[in-house]
């Protein structure tokens, strides 16, 4: 029996020796960060870098988070509203790169009119969930909390 390859992620896969092509929309999915957020999908673990194909249903999406390492989102489908610290709230569409910085408080939640589908990268100096900014595990944001 050949063990499986090691992962950061529970769930998640891992590239390489042999493992180069990922249909990610038709891969096995993982909460992307549970304690605080309704994000759920595919990750492929690389050497350096992790990504994911996540989804948040309408009108759910991430409480206020962080993370050691840094992150990249590509909208694909819906829109988001998007709250980083300091920073004023703005609306993230199809086509939109967002950057969140290590250990910079964010949220993102999907508008209620459509459901959000965004591409994710982060760093492999952590796994692809981060921790609440209020330190409760009470899971994602829901409606007009």
């Amino acid at each position: 029996m050949t063990a499986q390859p090691q992962t950061i992620n529970q769930g998640a896969f891992k590239a390489g020796e042999g493992a180069y092509l990922f249909q990610l929309a038709k891969l096995e999915g993982i909460p992307g960060g549970a304690a605080y957020s309704t994000a759920f999908g595919s990750v492929v673990e690389g050497i350096r870098t992790q990504c994911g194909l996540m989804h948040k249903a309408a009108g759910t999406g991430a409480r206020p988070h962080s993370h050691p390492n840094e992150q990249w989102n590509y909208v694909v489908q819906g829109r988001l509203r998007v709250s980083i610290e300091g920073e004023e709230d703005q609306i993230a569409g199809p086509g939109t790169l967002i950057y969140f910085p290590p250990n910079v408080v964010h949220a993102t939640v999907a508008l209620p009119e459509e459901d959000v589908l965004f591409f994710v990268v982060k760093d492999t100096t952590h796994g692809i969930a981060g921790n609440p900014a209020d330190g409760k595990a009470t899971g994602g944001y829901y409606g007009s909390e």
